[in-house]
């Protein structure tokens, strides 16, 4: 039988869903499992929108243009605008989520062997997304006990080398929820001019920030026109993860030229999904006030509930849904693991996302999770519940397996 390549046996596996096998297996023994592993949220999509798609009288679903409906890249000038954020149709490509957004741009700024330096932990996908693209990944660790910060410009500084193509960064960010400042932008924008490095930022969850934080785009860093990459997605925004709608945004016509030819490649992004996604811009802020609110308030529950677990460490973050968490345990994968296979309370058991595949340096995260508090307050309580008895029972499976001798 032939082989597959090298690359293919190579793929990151993602954390996220690496133990989907054994939360299928729970389900089907009767537990509910409150899924906090992956940041598909609850909330319905705007009805508007997908109204919209239904009335829809098209005869022949064809292909779109390879960068996108016209009509929607306009409107997303005036959406950007709301931001101060000054763009033509012809600085945006849609694409097949943020997800390809992050492909075009990797592969339109990097060579095979190529760096880019990235805090972590870090959204996972950026881990395959760079095998693909055969380049390397630097990281720059940042700490729990901080609520992840970004560590000082100098940090990022002194691992650059003549490899370094660029920095990447996710604000607010997925997977910790740490929301970056104007002057955390400003330094790294300066980094970047001083090396002449593309800076690269998944803005995702930018009408996600709490605490009265204000959300400032990378793409308003004055002298960076050709430097800053954005990648965007409706999926979170309007929690329309299937539409699979995105957008790379740029400034830089070399970039957009080289993402274009990608793009053409693809053929189109998908058809009815734009429909979707342009009918969302049609609508009044409402929606996004009520949503941002009902994450504040479910971020409140799992911050108060994991400050009143004995030896659990966590920080209160400052936007998206996500945060992480440290517990004093020696394998949260094993843990993770066990909640699914030989766990439940009162019926239940609750899904996370192990630590360790959110970092590139070996060993780090592995007594950490990232949750995503993406469930209604009263299905989160019940997931709090899950969890502070079990990180309990889950003391004697760690005495029991020290005490068993090694096979």
């Amino acid at each position: 039988m032939p082989s597959i390549s090298s690359r293919g046996k190579n793929v990151p596996m993602s954390p996220f869903r690496k133990l989907v096998p054994f939360a299928d297996k729970a389900k089907e023994a009767g537990k509910h499992v409150y899924h906090l592993n992956i940041g598909q949220p609850d909330i319905e999509t705007p009805l508007y929108a997908l109204q919209k798609v239904r009335e829809n009288q098209l005869k022949v679903l064809a292909y779109s243009p390879a960068v996108g409906q016209l009509s929607y890249r306009k409107k997303l000038v005036e959406y950007y605008r709301k931001f101060e954020i000054a763009l033509t149709p012809d600085d945006i490509i849609v694409t097949t989520g943020g997800s390809e957004a992050i492909q075009f741009a990797m592969l339109s700024c990097f060579d095979i062997g190529d760096e880019v330096i990235v805090p972590e932990p870090f959204y996972a996908n950026y881990n395959g997304f760079a095998q693909i693209g055969s380049l390397n990944i630097r990281p720059i660790t940042c700490d729990i006990e901080d609520g992840f910060a970004l560590p000082p410009v100098e940090a990022f500084e002194a691992v650059i080398t003549d490899k370094t193509r660029g920095i990447f960064i996710t604000n607010p960010n997925n997977p910790t929820g740490c929301f970056y400042s104007r002057e955390d932008l400003t330094q790294l924008g300066r980094l970047c001019k001083a090396y002449d490095l593309f800076l690269f930022v998944d803005e995702v969850y930018r009408e996600f920030c709490y605490d009265g934080k204000e959300f400032y785009s990378a793409l308003r860093l004055e002298g960076l026109e050709d430097h800053v990459i954005v990648v965007d997605s409706i999926s979170k925004r309007y929690s329309a993860c299937g539409a699979r709608i995105g957008a790379l945004v740029t400034r830089n016509q070399g970039v957009l030229e080289a993402a274009t030819r990608y793009a053409k490649l693809r053929l189109s992004p998908p058809g009815l999904a734009q429909i979707l996604a342009e009918a969302t811009l049609d609508m009044d802020d409402s929606y996004l006030g009520q949503v941002t609110e009902a994450y504040d308030r479910r971020r409140q529950v799992v911050y108060n509930r994991l400050q009143a677990m004995p030896g659990v460490v966590s920080y209160l973050p400052g936007g998206a849904f996500y945060c992480f968490a440290k517990f004093p345990l020696r394998s949260a994968e094993h843990f993770c693991q066990w909640l699914l296979e030989s766990f439940e309370h009162e019926g239940a058991t609750v899904m996370l996302s192990p630590g360790e595949g959110f970092y590139a340096t070996p060993g780090l995260g592995r007594d950490e999770v990232r949750i995503a508090y993406i469930l209604n307050e009263q299905d989160l309580e019940k997931a709090m519940d899950c969890l502070e008895v079990a990180l309990e029972t889950y003391k004697a499976v760690e005495a029991a397996m020290e005490a068993t001798p090694a096979s």
